[in-house]
């Protein structure tokens, strides 16, 4: 990749240290109890495998996926649950684990919807979290880091299915994002 398409956010380093202190946080809110997490597909995976890693308590893992209709440039607010949870949510404490938090749409969906299945708690872990871009009322309980707004790859994070198996987290250039296809 040309030089100056993207430029480091957050470096291998800070982010193990940071998600050891949000395990650490996790572990101690849950001591004595199982936890469920639930990554939000795909932009969560590898957050969330580093994240299962370094609890101190058991926990079992699923995944879920939405998509939000509407056309390529601007989402609709229409969400729907294209991949559902295999594992049952009753009666468990549930921690959704998701990438970022944007405009809070789809978040906000999916916990509202595992909690009509009657689970003892639903709580919402976000490695990045954009304030400025919320659309609803919606906060993480547990947040890695907070961004000003910009477009981030790397740690799971993608543009164009591009990026993902980054250790880091930039912040994509225009340069960067017409590399992949983009030139609006």
């Amino acid at each position: 990749m040309p030089g100056n398409e993207k430029k480091i956010l957050f470096d291998r380093p800070a982010i193990e240290r940071r998600v050891r202190e949000l395990a650490d946080e996790i572990s101690r809110d849950y001591a004595g109890g199982e936890l469920l997490l639930i990554g939000i597909l795909k932009g969560a995976f590898i957050f969330m495998a580093d994240l299962a890693r370094a609890v101190t308590i058991p926990c079992r893992i699923d995944f879920i996926r939405a998509a939000s209709y509407g056309d390529e440039a601007k989402s609709s607010g229409r969400i729907a649950i294209t991949k559902d949870v295999e594992l049952s949510v009753e009666g468990v404490d549930v921690l959704i684990v998701d990438d970022i938090v944007d405009s809070g749409l789809t978040l906000k969906h999916i916990a509202d919807e595992l909690k009509t299945r009657g689970p003892r708690s639903v709580k919402v872990c976000a490695f990045l979290d954009k304030r400025k871009r919320r659309k609803v009322p919606f906060e993480a309980d547990y947040v890695g880091f907070t961004i000003d707004d910009g477009f981030v790859i790397g740690y799971g994070l993608d543009y164009a299915e591009k990026y993902r198996f980054l250790p880091d987290v930039y912040v994509l250039t225009d340069e960067g994002r017409r590399e992949v296809g983009d030139d609006k």
